[in-house]
C-alpha cells in the first residue's frame, strides 16, 4: 500500500492526512446516519452523483436566509449584503478556478444548464465547413449541448474514440480528429464513469495548434484535484459545487476577452459585461453562500495541514488558492491509498470485473471512482443488496453513454464506487466484504 502521507516541500515535514480525516468526518452531519438495521453507519460511496456537505455550508445557506435574505440592486441593508456576498462569490470561484479575475466566473444553475447557454452563444460564431470535437468518455452533458449547437450551426462534428482495454482516450486519435478548421473541442478532465483522466495539458495544446478553443469539464475531478486554468492554458472550464461538498449550483470560468466579445443570450435590462450578462435570471444567492462555504472548507484543511506541519507559533496564513493547493496535494495521496486498497479488492473477487485503469502505477491517470460489474447480478441489483446494507452506491450508465456503450455496458450499467476524503479503510473493507458475499451467492445461486 502507499503512504497516506504527504510531503510539504516548504519544510519537508510529513503530514499524516489520514490522522486529520476523522475531525474533518465530524463536520459532516450526515456521516453519522445509521444503516437501515441501526447497527453501523452509512457508507456514502455515491460521491460522483453528489457529496454530503460539511455543517459550514448548511450553516452559510441558512445565514443568509435568516440574515440577509434579498435581491440584489437595492438601496438597502440586506441587498447591499446581496451584493456584498455575490462579489465574494466571485473572488472565491476565482481562487478556485486559479483564474485571474473574479469576472471570470460565472453562477448557474447546474453544469448542464451553463452548457447549453454558452453553446448556444458560442455556436454563432461557427460557420458551416467547421468542425466541432467531442469525445466518448465525456458525460453527456459536454456531448449534446455540442451536438445540437452544431447541427444548428451546419458544422460538423467529430468523436474521439476510448480505448476499451483501459477506457482511456485515444490521444492518436484526439490527434487525428482536431484538424484545422476545428473551432471547438468539448473535453473532460475526468470521466465521472471510469475515473480516467485524460492529458488536459497536451490535449489542449494540439487543440491551439489549429486554433480551436477547449471547453473543459472539470464536474468529475473538482473534489480531487487542483483546478488550474492558467497552468492548462485552458479556454473555459465548467464544474458543479454540489460534487465538491457545497449545493446545486454550477460555476463556469472562462478567458475574460471571450465572455466579453460573446453575445450572451439575456433579457435587456440584465447587465452587459461579464459575469452578469452571462447569470441568466435571478441567482440563488443562498446557495451561492453555500459555494463560498464548500471552497473555504477545502481551504481550510490546506491550512490545518500548514498548521500541523509547523512547530507552535511558526505557521503562516496561507491564501486561500495556497490552502486550496496544499489541500489537494494531500487530498490526492490519500485517496490513492483508498483507492489500491479498493482496487486490490474488488480484483480477489471471482466474478467481479473492473473497467480502467487498473494498475497502482498508473493511478495518476484516474481519480478514485471505480466502475465494475459482479458476474450473474445486474447493477440495480447490487446496488440495491449494497443500499440496504448501508452501503450507497450508484448503478446506470451515470449519464456517460457512450463510454458504457464502448464498454459493452449500455443494457445494464455498471456498479460506480466513488471514494472522497472523507471515506475511511474501515469503509472500503467493508463495501468489499458486502461485495463478496453477493457475488458468492450469485455463484451458488447459479
Amino acid at each position: 500500500m502507499m503512504s497516506s502521507v504527504e510531503t510539504n516541500p516548504e519544510t519537508d515535514s510529513a503530514i499524516p492526512f489520514s490522522r486529520l480525516v476523522p475531525e474533518l468526518r465530524s463536520r459532516f452531519p450526515s456521516l453519522a446516519r445509521l444503516s437501515p438495521d441501526g447497527s453501523e453507519k452509512v457508507i456514502y460511496l455515491d460521491g460522483p452523483a453528489g457529496s454530503q456537505v460539511p455543517r459550514s455550508v448548511i450553516e452559510a445557506i441558512g445565514n443568509y436566509y435568516l440574515r440577509h435574505n434579498a435581491n440584489s440592486g437595492g438601496q438597502f441593508a440586506t441587498s447591499v449584503e446581496t451584493n456584498e456576498l455575490i462579489a465574494a462569490a466571485h473572488r472565491a470561484a476565482a481562487d478556485w478556478f486559479g483564474a485571474n479575475d473574479p469576472r471570470e466566473c460565472v453562477f448557474g444553475a447546474n453544469m448542464t444548464t451553463l452548457t447549453m447557454a454558452f453553446s448556444r452563444a458560442i455556436s454563432k460564431t461557427w460557420k458551416p465547413g467547421e468542425r466541432v470535437v467531442v469525445t466518448q468518455l465525456d458525460h453527456d452533458g459536454n456531448v449534446t449541448p455540442w451536438t445540437l449547437a452544431a447541427a444548428d450551426a451546419g458544422v460538423e462534428v467529430a468523436t474521439v474514440r476510448v480505448d476499451p482495454a483501459d477506457a482511456t482516450l485515444d490521444v492518436d486519435d484526439f490527434r487525428r480528429q482536431v484538424t484545422a478548421g476545428t473551432r471547438l473541442v468539448a473535453l473532460t478532465c475526468a470521466s465521472n464513469a471510469v475515473g480516467s483522466k485524460p492529458p488536459i495539458e497536451e490535449l489542449i495544446a494540439i487543440a491551439h495548434e489549429v486554433g480551436a478553443e477547449v471547453y473543459l469539464d472539470a464536474v468529475h475531478y473538482a473534489p480531487h484535484g487542483l483546478i488550474d486554468v492558467q497552468a492548462w492554458e485552458a479556454d473555459y472550464c465548467v464544474c458543479s459545487a454540489y460534487k465538491f461538498f457545497g449545493p446545486q449550483v454550477g460555476m463556469l470560468w472562462g478567458r475574460l476577452e471571450r465572455l466579453e466579445a460573446l453575445t450572451a443570450y439575456k433579457l435587456r435590462p440584465a447587465p452587459q459585461h461579464s459575469p452578469g450578462k452571462w447569470m441568466t435570471g435571478t441567482p440563488n444567492f443562498a446557495a451561492i453562500a453555500g459555494v463560498v462555504a464548500a471552497i473555504n472548507y477545502i481551504a481550510s484543511i490546506g491550512q490545518r495541514l500548514e498548521d500541523d506541519s509547523k512547530s507552535e507559533g511558526q505557521s503562516v496564513q496561507l491564501s486561500r488558492r495556497d490552502a486550496i493547493q496544499h489541500a489537494f496535494a494531500a487530498i490526492d495521496v490519500y485517496e490513492r491509498e483508498l483507492l489500491e486498497r479498493l482496487m486490490v479488492g474488488l480484483q480477489a473477487i471471482e466474478g467481479v470485473t473492473v473497467y480502467g485503469i487498473t494498475d497502482p502505477a498508473r493511478f495518476s491517470r484516474r481519480v478514485p471512482t471505480v466502475a465494475c460489474t459482479l458476474a450473474g447480478l445486474p447493477a440495480t441489483q447490487v446496488a440495491k443488496a449494497l443500499g440496504d446494507q448501508g452501503i450507497f452506491c450508484w448503478d446506470g450508465n451515470y449519464y456517460a453513454v457512450d463510454i458504457c456503450r464502448v464498454l459493452g455496458q449500455s443494457e445494464q450499467g455498471m456498479v460506480r464506487l466513488g471514494i472522497l476524503h472523507t471515506t475511511t479503510a474501515q469503509e472500503i473493507d467493508r463495501t468489499l466484504a458486502a461485495i463478496a458475499r453477493l457475488q458468492q451467492s450469485a455463484s451458488v445461486g447459479s
